[in-house]
């Protein structure tokens, strides 16, 4: 960050002239640098450094999280950096289930993830106890967005250092959101954040996703996820998939080992095939 925040970055509260809060820009930084290579202010360069290293040996941190509505269900996929071999395959999840019919991935620093996670699926329980029925997407998005944008208010709390896409089925069909840092909440077609957003956005620009079933959706999102990972720079990587549509029963839940496999293959395939020529 440049020196302009300098002393208008100490709290979330405070207004830099030009009317930036420079606390929840840098949470943004968090999920757009998402993988190794975490940029943090220069104030108290050394704490930050200490905290980065911390974060660096004992989070898994994503690199590229995708999401995609589909004609018949939503995808979800996350790219998953892999800190270490001794790690067990599948741990430190990106892809949570946050009820029945709805799910989340997040980008950005695990730990902030759970916490909005955990808060999501106690709005989504609370809703149908009091309701009975299932809570609407929307409803959901917007709750979570309220929760996460209570943390730019007061000088005590931080920003999340995560964002979000929020995915499900519900009475009006597949719905996707993705929520920012800042508390902003909005609707997509397909989305896309973490290092790989701007290269994931392109690709899922081309697609033509009302025409595209979620078996064919999991292929593109996966082929999107090794089309953004770097071989040379970035660490081997994990790649998670999920779907909700109505092959799932309308549920959100991990896409089944073989089709993830199939997914896999076909894009290795057509990464070998673009790098021949």
């Amino acid at each position: 960050m440049s020196s302009i925040g300098t002393g208008y970055d100490l709290s979330v509260t405070t207004f830099s002239p030009d009317g930036r809060v420079f606390q929840v820009e840098y949470a943004g930084k968090a999920v757009d640098n998402s993988g190794f290579d975490i940029h943090f202010p220069p104030l108290f360069s050394w704490l930050f450094l200490a905290v980065q290293l911390h974060v660096e040996i004992w989070m898994f941190l994503c690199r590229t999280i995708v999401g995609i509505k589909c004609k018949d269900g939503i995808v979800l996929g996350v790219e998953k950096l892999i800190t270490s071999k001794m790690i067990l395959a599948g741990s430190n999840r990106r892809l949570h289930s946050v009820h029945r019919n709805s799910g989340l991935a997040v980008a950005g620093l695990a730990a902030d993830g759970r916490q909005i996670v955990s808060r999501a699926k106690s709005e989504a329980a609370n809703y149908e106890k009091v309701y009975g029925e299932p809570m609407p997407v929307k409803e959901l998005a917007d709750r979570v967005a309220s929760y996460v944008h209570l943390c730019t208010l007061y000088w005590w709390l931080r920003p999340f250092g995560c964002g979000v896409i929020l995915g499900g089925y519900d009475r009006d069909g597949p719905q996707l959101y993705m929520i920012e840092p800042s508390g902003l909440s909005y609707k997509y077609f397909g989305a896309a954040l973490g290092k790989g957003r701007q290269a994931a956005k392109t690709e899922i620009e081309k697609l033509k996703l009302s025409e595209l079933t979620c078996r064919e959706g999991i292929v593109e999102v996966a082929k999107i996820i090794y089309g953004v990972h770097d071989e040379a720079k970035d660490k081997s990587f994990e790649l998670e998939l999920s779907w909700v549509c109505e092959e799932s029963n309308r549920q959100h839940e991990k896409v089944p080992s073989d089709l993830l496999e199939q997914a896999k293959a076909a894009a290795q395939a057509a990464l070998e095939e673009m790098d021949a020529d």
